[in-house]
């Protein structure tokens, strides 16, 4: 999944087609869960073995049904720092709606700026607190109406995050931000789905609660954990065999 974000950045960004670029932000937003949840759950497991017990960092964001939700699901432990020890102590929503929206502009901008001193670390978090705004005002409200078009408004949400995220230059958001939305509909997506499209397949399913779902339902987790066993052989193959690759997620 990495590899088909990276190959967006070296096409240019202005030669994508409208498909291939929604198929590089879906690749890039899989990507960062992936890379991130994945070393959550391997310092709660090593917290088990040693005796201790971390808190869980991410529940399934991206089945989220508004904005609002997504931030209690992804990395729960950060905006739970964060509220803690800033949005509370700045009186949180206890001093009036001007006062409370004053305090979400300065958590989500203290929260760009903690992933980076860039200007589009500094946008993300505004963003975010566009959005989530938005939803107290009356938003979340219309979106509770209907489910469908709450997932659909949530998923473009974060993804159109993700690029702000991940696109370093103001200049080059604008140019990913307008393939997002052109009218350029060649068949240059077709190469990458075909090399990508199995992999993003499984990680558009492992990002929903199915399997787990699946898994504790039954009775006998024998074969189910020889599964996975093999599975993860399979994955610490695959790494000893492969060239380095920090996390991504490491530099923030």
């Amino acid at each position: 999944m990495g590899g088909l974000w990276n190959d967006m950045a070296q096409i240019g960004y202005a030669k994508l087609s409208m498909p291939l670029a929604w198929l590089g932000l879906l690749s890039y937003s899989l990507q960062i869960y992936f890379d991130f949840n994945g070393y959550s759950l391997m310092a709660i497991g090593l917290g088990k073995m040693l005796g201790f017990d971390f808190p869980q960092n991410f529940n399934f964001p991206y089945i989220s049904k508004s904005v609002s939700e997504y931030w209690k699901r992804w990395h729960i432990t950060l905006s739970t720092w964060f509220k803690d020890y800033l949005y509370i102590p700045l009186g949180g929503n206890r001093k009036g709606k001007l006062r409370t929206f004053l305090n979400m502009f300065i958590v989500w901008s203290v929260t760009g700026l903690w992933h980076g001193a860039s200007w589009n670390f500094v946008f993300w978090g505004i963003y975010f607190f566009v959005l989530l705004s938005l939803e107290k005002l009356f938003l979340k409200k219309w979106l509770e109406k209907n489910i469908i078009l709450s997932r659909i408004y949530t998923i473009l949400a974060i993804l159109l995050g993700w690029m702000i995220f991940a696109i370093t230059e103001l200049k080059d958001i604008g140019i990913y931000f307008g393939r997002l939305f052109s009218l350029n509909i060649t068949n240059d997506w077709v190469y990458y789905l075909r090399n990508y499209g199995i992999v993003l397949a499984i990680g558009i399913l492992l990002s929903t609660p199915f399997l787990k779902k699946w898994y504790d339902r039954q009775e006998n987790k024998v074969l189910c954990n020889l599964l996975l066993l093999l599975i993860f052989l399979l994955s610490i193959a695959y790494l000893v065999d492969a060239a380095y690759n920090p996390f991504l997620y490491f530099r923030f």
